[in-house]
């Protein structure tokens, strides 16, 4: 089972590993509520090693770029990032991934850990003569988050980018190209460098004061956030005008699945993901069934929201759908009343 590069630091900390995406991973050093609380409240770091990412360039690349991709990619210029997805014929997700415009000359493509060979082969058969770069081998990945995490950064290494920004930047030697992007809600950025001065940002990270996190905390804050997940929120039946996802897709050029989306946006949407919160702890559990009138569904994801204090989840409801029923999730035999939540459940001040 592959590690991650940083394995003996996490070892060294004290952290519980746990198969994720078939890497051998931390979950948890301390608690998942303690490592939340520190995201939300100051700075975490986690090894997200395990995300794909490899570099797209040369002959082809961009016309392969629009091709895959259903986000418009010319919209941002080198320095840029962008949050998009690539779809299949009948417009489910394959992947919803970021791409990093580092340089004018190429991209760096970062698809979920799980779905990284396959991205890549999608890319490859589009435009075989283009340059592609396996970046998971030879390097490492950090994400650190939180309302302080942008300025630890730059204590470290002397810069940070912006929202959405990349930059490259230099640590003891060693290259580092940052973004300001992630994954919890919070403020923070994402860098790709060797696995050594990895472990040194990591370490002048937990000694300056930030919490090493592990991916439990991770999905925890994600969910808060509002984020979809692939495999469970997200997947190759479920497309992003379906998941609420309709900011993602730009119908400005030729791409794989827009003949379906523009199809199913005249004939009606299959189903609509919808977010709720419980008046309670209880958890609506992925799997848990869910109704809302004539409409009925599955909870995809759900857990207990440590800001909130009460149980949150989103699912799916068939359409159509009459938005005057009260979405309800059905908990150990009994149907519970929800209440619905536009956009992120959590949002930092």
């Amino acid at each position: 089972m592959p590690r991650s590069p940083l394995h003996r630091y996490h070892q060294e900390l004290g952290a519980r590993f746990v198969d994720f995406e078939g890497w051998e991973m931390p979950v948890l050093y301390t608690s998942v509520l303690k490592e939340h609380r520190a995201v939300r409240e100051s700075t975490g770091w986690f090894d997200v090693s395990h995300l794909g990412r490899f570099a797209w360039s040369g002959q082809g690349s961009v016309a392969a770029l629009s091709r895959l991709l259903c986000n418009d990619h010319e919209r941002i210029g080198a320095g840029g990032a962008q949050y998009t997805l690539i779809l299949n014929d009948d417009g489910g997700v394959v992947d919803d991934l970021i791409i990093w415009k580092p340089t004018p000359e190429g991209v760096v493509v970062m698809p979920n850990g799980v779905n990284h060979l396959r991205v890549m082969e999608e890319f490859r058969a589009v435009a075989p003569d283009a340059d592609m770069v396996d970046l998971r081998p030879p390097t490492a990945s950090l994400a650190v988050q939180g309302p302080d995490s942008v300025e630890r950064v730059r204590a470290i290494l002397g810069e940070a980018p912006g929202h959405f920004r990349v930059i490259k930047a230099h640590h003891r030697g060693g290259e580092v190209w940052v973004a300001g992007t992630g994954y919890t809600g919070e403020r923070g950025v994402e860098l790709i460098t060797d696995p050594n001065t990895a472990e040194a940002i990591a370490r002048e990270l937990t000694v300056g004061g930030a919490t090493p996190c592990g991916l439990g905390s991770r999905d925890l804050l994600r969910l808060e956030a509002g984020y979809p997940l692939w495999g469970h929120d997200l997947n190759e039946d479920i497309t992003p005008l379906e998941a609420g996802m309709q900011w993602a897709v730009r119908f400005n050029h030729d791409f794989v699945g827009r003949d379906a989306l523009e199809q199913s946006r005249e004939r009606g949407l299959a189903r609509t993901r919808v977010s709720f919160k419980m008046a309670d702890r209880r958890i609506p559990r992925e799997g848990c069934a869910l109704r809302a009138g004539n409409s009925v569904g599955a909870v995809t994801s759900g857990n207990f929201s440590p800001m909130l204090g009460v149980g949150i989840g989103m699912g799916y409801l068939s359409a159509p759908r009459d938005p005057s029923h009260t979405v309800e999730v059905e908990i150990r035999g009994r149907w519970i009343a929800t209440e619905p939540v536009r956009g992120a459940f959590y949002q930092s001040a």
